[in-house]
């Protein structure tokens, strides 16, 4: 009886090793992913140097609503990461206070979003520039809806307390996703807003 009370001590709790296979599966999916908006925005970049017309054809891009947007996506970037924090420390409240900020502010970035696509004067069939903004721009919202229904899945485990400072791969695995949503819309904030003003 005492070996077998050994041998459960002994086993290991989640994946064997640092890493496990969802972590390891998520990475190759980012890879993918990030291939794809590499090529977007390539497609970009090659095009507005072949258009012969003003880019973009309705002038600079105001950036103050963009800019919050890209501040507020970072900042549910970081409560993502202060979430994962906070389980390693046994701070679960604190864990879960975490995710719902992130998760709400994730839901303003979406909002926002809407509201700057609302307000534009072109759309998706107006000219080169309009579909490319629309298919990069809902191709990241894509992800970010995405990314928005993982962290309400990892706040009700969270809420439900199947975390613990031991057992929270998902929770890393899910943040891994998030922050790489994040990082792929600096790239297509800097492209789309930030790089017409230097032509």
């Amino acid at each position: 009886m005492s070996e077998v009370m050994q041998t459960a001590q002994a086993l290991p709790v989640g994946s064997e090793g640092k890493r496990s296979g969802g972590w390891w599966g998520v990475l190759a999916l980012i890879v993918t992913e990030g291939s794809l908006f590499g090529y977007l925005l390539f497609t970009y970049f090659y095009l507005a140097a072949q258009s012969e017309q003003h880019w973009p054809p309705d002038g600079l891009p105001v950036l103050l609503m963009p800019g919050l947007n890209t501040l507020i996506l970072l900042a549910s970037s970081i409560f993502v990461w202060a979430c994962e924090r906070c389980i390693q420390r046994r701070l679960m409240r604190w864990s879960l206070a975490s995710m719902a900020l992130a998760l709400m502010l994730g839901i303003g970035f979406v909002v926002i979003q809407l509201n700057e696509w609302s307000k534009l004067t072109y759309d998706m069939t107006s000219n080169l520039y309009g579909s490319l903004y629309f298919t990069i721009t809902g191709f990241h919202m894509l992800h970010v809806i995405v990314g928005l229904v993982i962290l309400m899945v990892l706040l009700l485990w969270l809420a439900l307390g199947y975390f613990d400072h031991r057992r929270y791969a998902a929770v890393t695995i899910g943040g891994l996703y998030w922050h790489f949503v994040d990082a792929v819309w600096l790239f297509v904030f800097t492209t789309l807003y930030l790089t017409p003003y230097l032509y």
